[in-house]
């Protein structure tokens, strides 16, 4: 037995209700982690004892009459880089398999316990978050819910947190995102991801892949589920987002780069998915953006990732750099070879773009972008396995479009837009740092829109 694929709020309601129990979730999200097909690649701790007493805590609680959280009772994963008191935070890693556990709770972790949340574990992810695509040799890489026979990936670096959630071991996941990890995995496996501004979520107790670039934010599936987690990881008051009206509604649509490679089946996707929003009153404004076609250039040496990653994991990679998955220590290797220099001048350049593309967004009055979260398909595991070559330009394929928003320093949401039974295809809203409020509300009217549309 598997979590059902219910929102928060149903959870929420079925709880307050009596119809179920936190135990009786826990159970069920236990039993799928541990016994169902994906579990031992989805999981790289999972807290079988303390899930089960939180549960039985909050149950307590609520017979009692006690306030509870927004999230009391509800089953949810972590990905292995928050720290929690006790356990070893190997961030994918068997490098760090060895490490002192975590002295402290990270200050995330903190949050959702004081929510009420019930912890079922911490979820693979590719190793130190350094890949959008998932794979992880160390500890395998659970399959896509798609087509699960062939084998595809499920996206990265929350790999696991996705397929938590897909195959109902948690009803939401906790991931980070620097340059995509939460927008990806959403993307190919189905589910609603949310990357805010990243200055919103503290990071005291993470784990870094490159300090200028992390955020940290929600898989899901809804926009509602989305913003209540957010709030809760913001430390700010839990709100459902209004449903903005979609009529007159403005939204960009960059004709520079992001819509360069798209696959068949995401192209039709993508432009069913832009005809629903101007049937819906909306208006999709064309523009070009040249900032986005130099952003390879302004990352041609290995951008703030790789510097960033390099700064943290020098002294690491001298000791066990063979330990490290081979296309993981490449590419943070890159970063040694960054002059101070190029790194003050990646910074004011980093401003310049910013200012740029805010301009041209303001410029057409636009609300929001909107773009394919990821331009292809989920491609298969054995393939990229197999060729390092295909490996690193799908990467950079995958990684392209989410990339732009954490330069930006942005906030984004990947809804799912696909036709049921058709390969998931995520649609990017986004905008700008400080907006995520209104972006979460405009989110929850495109996603009334696209349930409407799938059928």
């Amino acid at each position: 037995m598997a979590l059902a694929p219910h929102t928060l709020a149903e959870w929420q309601a079925q709880l307050a209700a009596g119809r179920t129990s936190s135990r009786a979730l826990t159970e069920q999200a236990l039993e799928a982690a541990t016994s169902g097909s994906e579990g031992r690649s989805t999981f790289l701790a999972v807290h079988t004892e303390s899930a089960r007493a939180t549960a039985d805590a909050i149950d307590r609680m609520r017979a009692g009459g006690v306030p509870l959280g927004p999230l009391a009772g509800i089953p949810l994963s972590i990905k292995d880089l928050f720290d929690e008191a006790g356990q070893v935070t190997r961030a994918g890693s068997r490098v760090l398999a060895g490490a002192a556990p975590a002295a402290a709770d990270s200050t995330v972790v903190q949050r959702l316990r004081a929510a009420g949340a019930v912890i079922v574990g911490r979820t693979n992810m590719t190793e130190f978050a350094y890949s959008g695509l998932g794979l992880n040799p160390h500890y395998g890489t659970p399959r896509n819910p798609w087509e699960r026979a062939i084998g595809r990936i499920p996206g990265g670096s929350s790999s696991g947190a996705a397929i938590s959630v897909t195959d109902g071991m948690a009803a939401a996941a906790i991931g980070t995102d620097t340059g995509g990890s939460v927008r990806i995995p959403s993307a190919f496996c189905g589910l609603t991801g949310f990357k805010p501004t990243a200055r919103r979520v503290p990071m005291e107790g993470v784990l870094p892949l490159a300090a200028s670039l992390d955020s940290i934010g929600p898989l899901a599936r809804s926009v509602a589920c989305c913003a209540t987690l957010d709030a809760v990881l913001a430390g700010e008051a839990v709100r459902a987002p209004a449903p903005l009206p979609l009529a007159g509604a403005r939204f960009a649509l960059a004709r520079t780069v992001a819509l360069d490679d798209m696959d068949a089946t995401v192209a039709a996707a993508f432009e069913r998915a832009c005809k629903d929003l101007s049937g819906a009153g909306a208006t999709i404004v064309e523009i070009e953006v040249p900032e986005f076609a130099g952003l390879a250039h302004i990352n041609r040496l290995g951008g703030f990732t790789a510097a960033e990653a390099w700064a943290w994991h020098a002294v690491l990679v001298e000791a066990r750099g063979a330990d490290y998955d081979p296309r993981v220590v490449s590419r943070i290797r890159r970063g040694a070879g960054m002059p101070a220099a190029a790194y003050i001048e990646l910074l004011a350049e980093r401003q310049r773009w910013i200012a740029g593309v805010e301009q041209r967004l303001a410029a057409v009055h636009a609300q929001a972008m909107v773009l394919p979260t990821v331009p292809v398909v989920a491609p298969t595991i054995a393939s990229l396995q197999g060729s390092d070559e295909l490996y690193g330009r799908t990467n950079l394929l995958v990684l392209r479009n989410p990339s732009f928003i954490n330069f930006l320093d942005g906030c984004a949401l990947s809804l799912p837009c696909h036709r049921a039974g058709d390969a998931p295809v995520g649609l990017m809203l986004a905008a700008p740092g400080g907006q995520d409020a209104r972006l979460l509300a405009l989110g929850a009217a495109v996603e009334a829109l696209l349930q409407a549309r799938r059928g």
